[in-house]
């Protein structure tokens, strides 16, 4: 017996769902693909219920049919019910994505992509350059921040194949080299960015990461310089260092703490280092991070306190 999730009644634009989303068997294929992809294209999704991959996709696959409100339609075919047209497709592992138009298969995934991925793929089907650009670009930033460094790579690299001077491409780029630890190429990817985009936030994000990755080579072990703090509390420059080598690993709440301790004990310290130190790990983190967010209101607190 066939699992579904549930549909809802009705689709985006007064388009049905039904006309949008459906079920096909092997007697229907051809109506419901193959013919319909010549007036729209059609996404086939093959699936079974025991595939836990299937139930993570399929909703993300309806969601985003819905949402292109009629320039693409989904079918979904039980492969366990139906296994001829996957066995003469070669249909080795679901889920399996195909997308027909003109009455053939012309793309295609396999896997449970997230749903800036699946956006992005139906974007370039239905030739939204707009949206595509915007999808792909989500999904880079979402590898990057995965630490899945090759996707994120890649898709910043396709992106500015079409758009050389996309800022927040070239950005996301430079991130990528600078995790790994390739400063060199960090340095020259950000001299591409055109000078009418240096200041944006994306750009100022990159920059203020690639400052960091160079101070933080030099401040020495983590456990040493905890060493020193513990033995010294009042050491500023050791707690400085310290906060840095923990940012470079990847731990903002543990560096924030010890750069709030330094303005806590003395903000003046070093020229107001901390203050200003704080301001650049803002920058590298984004605005919207939770660790900038959280950061910004504690240090509010402390400076007009």
């Amino acid at each position: 017996m066939s699992v579904e999730p549930p549909i809802l009644k009705q689709a985006g634009a007064g388009t049905p769902d039904a006309e949008l989303i459906k079920n096909t068997t092997t007697k229907d294929f051809m109506r419901d693909v193959v013919d319909a992809s010549r007036e729209v294209p059609v996404l086939v999704d093959f699936w079974a219920p025991w595939c836990g991959p299937c139930r993570q996709l399929t909703p993300i696959l309806e969601k985003a049919v819905r949402a292109a409100k009629g320039a693409v339609r989904l079918v979904k075919l039980n492969i366990d019910e139906h296994p001829q047209i996957p066995g003469q497709m070669g249909v080795q592992s679901i889920p399996a994505v195909f997308a027909f138009q003109d009455g053939r298969p012309v793309d295609g995934f396999m896997g449970a992509l997230p749903e800036s991925r699946v956006n992005a793929f139906i974007a370039r089907l239905t030739g939204d350059t707009t949206a595509d650009a915007a999808a792909d670009l989500e999904a880079a930033d979402a590898a990057l921040a995965s630490g899945d460094l090759n996707t994120a790579a890649q898709t910043f690299g396709e992106i500015l194949q079409a758009d050389r001077e996309n800022a927040q491409a070239l950005a996301g780029l430079v991130k990528c080299y600078i995790k790994t630890g390739d400063l060199a190429r960090a340095e020259q990817t950000l001299a591409l960015v055109p000078p009418a985009k240096a200041d944006s936030a994306p750009v100022a994000s990159a920059r203020a990461a690639l400052e960091l990755k160079k101070k933080s080579a030099s401040v020495g072990d983590i456990d040493k310089l905890r060493a020193k703090v513990a033995a010294d509390p009042k050491d500023a420059q050791s707690r400085f260092d310290l906060a840095l080598a923990l940012n470079a690993k990847g731990d903002r709440a543990a560096a924030l703490e010890e750069l709030l301790a330094i303005i806590a004990k003395n903000r003046a310290w070093n020229d107001d280092a901390a203050r200003k130190q704080l301001l650049q790990l803002f920058d590298a983190w984004g605005a919207t991070d939770p660790a900038t967010v959280a950061g910004r209101m504690r240090l509010s607190s402390l400076l007009f306190a």
